[in-house]
């Protein structure tokens, strides 16, 4: 991944200026799932879910292999700068993280669970990292789509984060706002299924290896 040593936001009036529209094309399929990639229309009953956990193309890959998960994707949220380039938001200088945009069907997997797997999957202490990748862009975020998912996000997150202060293991420093707060923009066509392209390609999992809480 490009590595970048930024690891502070910048003011929103300081960003890069981006631009009005998506310069790229992105492939209809999904390569794994079968699925449309761009999925602005989701099927009746199916919810969203955005996640940031550092490096999106392990944690697409994770995400795919879940059952009840229809389509995945990798792009960019939470940031200012309209329709950035992966490029920019390296840099630091867009104020977005690396996010997976998530559709799935709730009847086969709940948020619960699909949250569950976030915490246990990377680690939600680093800040502005994620293991030996640092920068804003590699923070740990939850954008909830309703109030359900926010009341989930929150209370989950709460007894993580007790467990991890009872093991000693820092304080969760997880983003959770409002996804009608900030615009999910999808990534450059050779980012999305990433690591079903490139097999050996790279994978970021730093996890706390703290389980969560069978009582949960």
């Amino acid at each position: 991944m490009f590595l970048t040593r930024k690891a502070q936001l910048v003011a929103p009036e300081q960003t890069l200026p981006g631009r009005s529209e998506r310069t790229f094309s992105i492939s209809e399929r999904h390569r794994v799932l079968d699925a449309p990639v761009v999925t602005d229309e989701v099927p009746d009953g199916f919810e969203v879910a955005f996640f940031g956990l550092g490096c999106f193309w392990g944690a697409e890959e994770i995400y795919w292999q879940v059952p009840g998960v229809w389509s995945t994707s990798v792009g960019y949220a939470g940031g200012t700068t309209p329709n950035p380039s992966y490029e920019e938001v390296c840099s630091g200088a867009t104020n977005h993280t690396e996010a997976v945009r998530i559709v799935f069907d709730p009847a086969r997997v709940s948020y619960a669970d699909l949250v569950k797997t976030f915490f246990e999957v990377h680690d939600p202490t680093q800040g502005f990292r994620q293991g030996n990748d640092i920068g804003t862009q590699y923070r740990s975020a939850i954008y909830y789509t309703s109030p359900e998912q926010e009341q989930v996000a929150r209370e989950l997150t709460a007894i993580y984060g007790a467990e991890l202060e009872r093991r000693r293991l820092g304080q969760i420093t997880t983003e959770i706002r409002p996804a009608s707060e900030t615009t999910y923009y999808y990534a450059e066509d050779h980012h999305q299924q990433y690591l079903a392209k490139n097999p050996n390609g790279y994978r970021c999992h730093a996890n706390t290896g703290v389980r969560f809480p069978e009582t949960a």
